[in-house]
């Protein structure tokens, strides 16, 4: 049975900082890459970032710079450190597993998503 249980959202103002992590069952991290996705009310899922087995790194433009995903294998976990966060950045985020092609693919295996307010 394949779990993602993410953890971290909250309300943050402005300008603060997140860490978000992905618990993933080990009978699908260890061979997926992984990946945070986030949809914001009205708008299409986008990809945030995501990240292979062996730690390649792929960002959306808009978050280059501030986020960064990280992974440990022994704890089957990938994490989403959030700085410098706008407004804009509000949203329900989600972990997700995939395959690193062109560069990352998602899988129809999702968490069930953390809500990130970004609100003075």
């Amino acid at each position: 049975q394949v779990q993602l249980v993410e953890s971290g959202g909250g309300l943050v103002q402005p300008g603060g900082s997140l860490r978000l992590s992905c618990a993933a069952s080990s009978n699908i991290f260890s061979i997926n890459a992984m990946g945070w996705y986030r949809q914001a009310p009205g708008k299409q899922r986008e990809l945030v970032a995501a990240i292979n087995s062996g730690g390649r790194t792929t960002y959306a433009d808009s978050v280059k710079g501030r986020f960064t995903i990280s992974r440990d294998n022994a704890k089957n976990t990938v994490y989403l450190q959030m700085n410098s966060l706008k407004p804009e950045d509000t949203a329900v985020y989600y972990c997700n597993a995939g395959l690193w092609v062109a560069p990352y693919e998602g899988l129809d295996y999702w968490g069930q998503g953390t809500q990130v307010t970004v609100s003075s």
